[in-house]
């Protein structure tokens, strides 16, 4: 088994490695943030589908749902395995401690979720291992591409606002973890850019899933899904909810409240999408303003700042039944008042406006959010000793 002395690498906010031991960690610490139910399932516990569990929300989504709703069932996510010049993703690492904590019955796929393969190979395993039922699935995807099964079309994702050029304010840290306040333009979204985004990031392939698994007759009566989304606040809004992926997120929404319709009519059921609160993740990371706009928000809450654990706990609670399901009047599950209370916004506002490189040490959480966007690799996690070698080809888990 290959050892090595991991140390981060990274160019901006992307790193070239992950740290096992850290990631190890990291999954214990999201479980403990999870608060537990008062009376978890034991045994036969609800069947879920999460696509996309290994990161971000769909990784709190994973957690929670085994600690406060007893789920059994199957993790989809895509990973890469170690090789001879790089570890394995930190997805990989994810998925694998999760596989050893979770003390349920669960199956850990690593694939292509776009993919119909993948969709017969879930249904597959729905009907053979888990009784034929499906109780729950979480749609949790971020993605630059998707190849469509009918045509072998691949579109491509793209974060751009939709009009104009955007100029805004972004945060970056050298290689010392320096900050840097600086302004960036992004051009405007042309051709077929927004029908790109949207076919890659809207609802197409979760009405697929949908599609699939209903056609072999796998929907459980009362059958809850959701899809994980995110709203985010005015300063971002120019290139993110009004931008590209604000026009898939739309589609996302509209496709919620069609299949809405259906899966009430047909076996009882609900579909909703979430709008979860912020939070550091890989993706988010690479979308201008936003890291900035974390850290100031951080700045302003501290420790109330809602993790993604206890969002997506509230979350189950609503699926579940043990706690009511309370939408908006678009029909969303809305996590994210705490972060767009008026108060909130307003004292961010006031924080970005004063935001340069010489003031954005005292009024951000810059400690916080350096550390954050390391964690998401396994680095810069508390009791972790990086000095000592690690082995990195751990392996996919099996059951």
């Amino acid at each position: 088994m290959s050892e090595r002395v991991l140390m981060p690498r990274n160019r901006g906010f992307l790193f070239l490695d992950s740290h096992p031991a850290g990631c190890e960690r990291l999954v214990a610490d999201v479980w403990q943030a999870c608060p537990d139910a008062v009376e978890v399932p034991q045994g036969d516990g609800p069947v879920a589908l999460i696509i996309g569990s290994s990161a971000g929300y769909g990784l709190a989504a994973t957690v929670a749902g085994l600690r406060r709703a007893g789920i059994r069932g199957i993790m989809l996510s895509f990973e890469k395995a170690a090789t001879e010049r790089r570890t394995a993703t930190a997805g990989w690492y994810r998925t694998a401690d999760i596989a050893r904590a979770a003390g349920r019955d669960l199956v850990f796929l690593n694939g292509d979720a776009f993919s119909d393969t993948m969709k017969d190979q879930v249904a597959d395993l729905i009907e053979q291992r888990f009784g034929g039922r499906l109780d729950h699935l979480i749609y949790s995807v971020a993605a630059p591409r998707r190849v469509d099964p009918d045509t072998g079309t691949t579109y491509a994702s793209v974060l751009k606002p939709i009009g104009q050029a955007y100029r805004t304010k972004t945060l970056a840290f050298d290689d010392r973890g320096v900050p840097e306040v600086r302004e960036v333009e992004t051009g405007p979204a042309e051709g077929d850019d927004v029908e790109q985004t949207v076919a890659v990031m809207g609802g197409a392939d979760w009405e697929r899933w949908i599609d699939r698994l209903a056609g072999r007759g796998l929907l459980g009566e009362g059958f809850t899904t959701a899809a994980l989304s995110y709203i985010g606040s005015p300063l971002t809004a120019a290139v993110y909810r009004q931008g590209t992926i604000g026009a898939a997120k739309a589609h996302l929404e509209a496709t919620a409240r069609t299949l809405n319709e259906r899966l009430d009519k047909t076996v009882g059921g609900r579909a909703v999408t979430s709008v979860n609160g912020v939070a550091v993740t890989q993706s988010s990371t690479a979308i201008p303003g936003i890291a900035l706009y974390t850290g100031l928000l951080r700045g302003v809450l501290g420790q109330k700042l809602v993790p993604p654990a206890r969002q997506l706990a509230a979350l189950w609670d609503q699926l579940t039944g043990a706690a009511p399901l309370v939408l908006d009047d678009e029909g969303r599950v809305r996590l994210d008042t705490w972060e767009l209370a008026e108060d909130v916004q307003a004292a961010v506002a006031e924080r970005w406006e004063a935001a340069t490189t010489d003031t954005i040490a005292g009024i951000a959480d810059l400690d916080w959010l350096h550390a954050e966007v390391q964690r998401l690799y396994g680095f810069s996690v508390p009791g972790v000793d990086y000095t000592a070698a690690v082995a990195t080809d751990i392996p996919w888990p099996t059951s």
